[in-house]
C-alpha cells in the first residue's frame, strides 16, 4: 500500500521539517509514500476537491485564513478514512478535535520520535480497515488493497483492474469481481465497476474519477450509482 500524506502549514520551515520527518518515517519502515505540502487550508482544499484522496493529514491549527479545525470539519463531511493529526503551539484547541475524530495532537516544536509514533498509530488504524483483493495476473499471485483500486474494466473474457500503482489483467468476470469487492464499488456500465472512494462527480452519462478519467454511465444505472455515491460519503453502507 502507498501512504498518501498531506502536510498543511502556513510556515515554510515547518512544512519542510514535517515533510522530512514523514519521509524518514516511511523510509525507516520500508513503506511507499507520497508526501504533498500545502501552505494554506484553501490550497489544500483546492487539490483535495479536484482529484486527491489522502490517508494521513498533518494539519496546523493556527493558519491565516481558514484555520485547521474548520478545514478538518469540512474534510469529515465526506471522508472518514483520513487520519487527522493536529499540529499546534497551543493546547487550547484540544477539545475541538473530538468533533472530527482527530487521531492525535502534537505540540510544537515537533519531536521526531513523537511524530513517528503517531504515524505508526495512523498506519495501524489504516491497516485495520484495509481489505485486499487476491488475484492471479501474469503468472503471479498478487494482493491489491481494495482502497487502491480505481476501476475494473471488462472486455471479452478478460478484466483489467486499474489501481494506484498499476494495472492488472485477470481471467475473471466483472460480476465475480463485483461480488468480491463489496459495497464500496458500484457498477456504472456493463463493462465498468468504479471505486466509490475515487469518484469525483457524476453527470447524466459519465462517472468522473479523481484525476479526470471519465467512465460511461448507463442510463438505467444512473439512479443506483447516484444513490450509492451519496450513501458512501455519508457513511451509510
Amino acid at each position: 500500500m502507498q501512504y498518501h500524506i498531506a502536510i498543511c502549514d502556513d510556515e515554510q520551515v515547518e512544512r519542510k521539517y514535517l515533510s522530512q520527518l514523514a519521509a524518514q518515517w516511511a523510509a525507516g519502515r520500508c513503506l511507499y509514500s507520497q508526501i504533498d505540502a500545502f501552505e494554506s487550508a484553501e490550497q489544500f482544499l483546492f487539490a483535495y476537491r479536484e482529484d486527491i484522496s489522502y490517508d494521513i493529514l498533518l494539519l496546523d491549527i493556527q493558519m491565516k485564513g481558514l484555520d485547521g479545525v474548520t478545514l478538518a470539519k469540512e474534510i469529515r463531511k465526506t471522508d472518514t478514512h483520513v487520519q487527522i493529526v493536529f499540529i499546534t503551539g497551543l493546547p487550547d484547541f484540544i477539545a475541538e478535535g473530538y468533533e472530527v475524530s482527530a487521531l492525535h495532537y502534537l505540540m510544537k516544536p515537533i519531536q521526531p520520535e513523537k511524530l513517528w509514533s503517531v504515524l505508526d498509530k495512523a498506519q495501524k488504524n489504516l491497516n485495520k480497515t484495509e481489505k485486499s483483493l487476491l488475484i492471479s495476473s501474469g503468472g503471479e499471485n498478487l494482493r491489491i488493497p481494495i482502497g487502491d483500486i480505481l476501476v475494473c474494466e471488462s472486455y471479452g473474457h478478460t478484466t483489467t483492474i486499474t489501481a494506484k500503482n498499476g494495472s492488472y489483467e485477470v481471467r475473471q468476470s466483472l460480476t465475480e469481481l463485483e461480488q468480491q469487492l463489496g459495497p464500496s464499488f458500484v457498477r456504472c456500465h456493463r463493462s465498468y465497476i468504479a471505486g466509490l472512494r475515487h469518484i469525483h462527480r457524476i453527470t447524466k452519462n459519465e462517472v468522473i474519477l479523481d484525476g479526470g478519467t471519465a467512465l460511461p454511465l448507463s442510463r438505467r444505472l444512473y439512479d443506483p450509482v447516484h444513490q450509492a455515491f451519496i450513501n458512501y460519503f455519508k457513511g451509510i453502507s
